[in-house]
């Protein structure tokens, strides 16, 4: 849930998740669709599909429990190098590193002194957050949490609280009094008339129905553009976000 998320939108949902669904046989043992329904608005509503597929993996392959080993974690639908990391640190006490767009920020300016990191994650950023990652696991853990931390709260993208930092004394970002940015144009992603928002209409009236829809129902969440939400519909049900009906409707999977 916290991939691409802040935790201020993550921990109602999540509360609301774990309530229903306490364990990984617990939601294996629900449709699909439940999970993209409770899903809610987080945003990239396929890792709710992802979710529940590393929910059915856990129970058939590792006795509906956790894998607690880097391998069997990056095995999972949907759990890649960042997640398989945090939940192996954070979870397990595991010695990991973790890398967000929080952490990226915070070496990009006490370490090498520029205002952000670069678009993507790169090998060098990696290999010097594993380079700075304490030795001792339990330390290692507390690290991880600590920069992610400084990113999230002090040193954030727009408006970084430097006089509040701890670290203060150590930024060479701040010792080269603060350069503005000067790499690849960080692109802004669009929202208003996107496939994005037409895809999220859709699923919002599925959502709030109880059961299938049909078509003239669906058609009518996004009225504008025909062609888009035609063209949206058939991705969603393509992303298995959506099921197409023999008798024409639709439906969340399973629901």
């Amino acid at each position: 849930m916290l991939q691409q998320t802040p935790v201020a939108r993550v921990e109602p949902v999540w509360r609301q998740w774990m309530s229903r669904w306490p364990t990984p046989a617990a939601l294996a043992a629900s449709a699909p669709g439940e999970a993209v329904h409770a899903w809610g608005t987080l945003g990239y509503p396929r890792r709710s599909l992802r979710l529940h597929a590393a929910a059915v993996v856990m129970v058939s392959r590792h006795g509906g429990t956790v894998p607690d080993t880097l391998p069997d974690l990056l095995s999972l639908p949907g759990v890649g190098a960042y997640t398989a990391a945090a939940v192996s640190s954070f979870a397990f006490g595991m010695r990991a590193t973790v890398v967000d767009t929080n952490v990226r920020r915070v070496l990009a300016r006490v370490v090498n002194g520029v205002a952000q990191a670069a678009p993507t994650l790169t090998p060098a950023e990696t290999a010097l957050a594993t380079a700075l990652l304490p030795e001792a696991a339990d330390v290692a853990r507390t690290w991880n949490v600590a920069v992610m931390e400084l990113g999230a709260l002090v040193c954030t993208a727009r408006s970084p609280r430097c006089q509040a930092c701890p670290v203060r004394d150590l930024c060479a970002w701040q010792q080269a009094s603060r350069p503005a940015y000067e790499g690849p144009p960080r692109r802004s992603q669009s929202w208003q008339g996107t496939d994005r928002q037409c895809r999220g209409a859709i699923l919002a009236v599925l959502r709030a129905s109880t059961g299938p829809l049909a078509a003239g129902a669906v058609d009518a969440a996004w009225p504008a553009d025909e062609a888009q939400r035609d063209r949206c519909l058939d991705s969603l049900v393509t992303d298995g976000l959506v099921e197409r009906l023999a008798r024409g409707g639709f439906r969340l999977p399973g629901r």
